[in-house]
């Protein structure tokens, strides 16, 4: 069994975040350390700790980040010019927090993805 993370924590309100979307399926709430200007985290209220660990039980919850994310997308005004959507998977990937999640990335040009070394 995978341990608990502090995603799980602000699922349950335990500790502080500006949550902005949440429900039985997925928890929505703002980075603390923002890399654009609209940056929000999207994940399930279920822990996942990397996207290997996904199921065909877990569709439902990762059908309704993307969803989210396109409502607030919208709701952020970042809809119409655009927005990036990220999932890191362990180390190399860039995943620090072994609980799934999705950054929304936007408001401003993001430039490319990756570059060349």
């Amino acid at each position: 069994m995978a341990e608990e993370t502090i995603f799980s924590k602000i699922i349950r309100r335990e500790i502080p975040a500006e949550i902005l979307y949440q429900d039985e399926l997925v928890t929505a709430f703002r980075d603390i350390d923002p890399k654009a200007p609209t940056h929000i985290l999207i994940i399930p209220n279920h822990l996942i700790p990397t996207i290997n660990d996904v199921k065909s039980s877990d569709e439902k919850a990762l059908g309704r980040m993307i969803t989210v994310a396109a409502k607030l997308a919208d709701e952020a005004g970042i809809a119409e010019d655009g927005y990036r959507l990220v999932i890191n998977c362990n180390k190399h990937g860039g995943q620090e927090v072994f609980h799934i999640h999705m950054h929304l990335l936007g408001g401003d040009f993001l430039g490319p993805l990756v570059t060349k070394r």
